[in-house]
């Protein structure tokens, strides 16, 4: 199957997981318990520092959640070599409490954009800066606040801060 193919069939199968019911109202996110909730993460801690490394790999994203804890988002961050680069996922959230509050568990996986020469093969599976990627993630939320320690495969930790825009 042609690489392009696949991402494209991933992309829409994360559409489908997190898109609503047919015929339920989707124009506001506050009247169907959805919740939009931006991030931040200032830099990326690395297991192995090297000289390549930019000065500062930081991230911004959006995410929206869904009441049945699905969820997609994109992110833009400046990669560990300095390259302007995106993240574009579907995944889903547990809670260890009922509440939603507390410490959670997150699962992402979509495409990763932006990984390119020299530096193409600093993550699995590139083709022509475009490639495959998951993300385990551990949480704490409280209130519309959240932080979250999320793994970048083998490579690094990247800490977020999330808050809930709409809820």
């Amino acid at each position: 199957m042609h690489f392009g193919r696949a991402i494209c069939r991933l992309m829409i199968a994360a559409g489908i997981t997190v898109s609503p019911p047919a015929g339920a109202a989707t124009s506001d996110p506050t009247s169907s318990g959805d919740v939009v909730m931006i991030q931040a993460a200032p830099d990326t801690i690395h297991f192995h520092p090297s000289s390549d490394h930019a000065k500062y790999s930081w991230l911004v994203g959006v995410e929206w959640q869904r009441p049945s804890r699905w969820l997609a988002g994109f992110s833009y961050f400046n990669n560990s070599f300095g390259q302007k680069s995106q993240y574009v996922y579907g995944g889903k959230w547990w809670p260890a409490h009922e509440s939603g509050q507390g410490w959670y568990f997150k699962l992402t996986g979509g495409v990763i954009l932006g990984y390119k020469e020299p530096y193409e093969d600093k993550i699995p599976y590139n083709h022509n800066g475009v490639a495959p990627g998951v993300v385990p993630s551990l949480g704490f939320k409280v209130n519309r606040g959240n932080v979250q320690l999320n793994l970048l495969g083998t490579n690094a930790l990247m800490i977020t801060f999330g808050y809930d825009l709409i809820r």
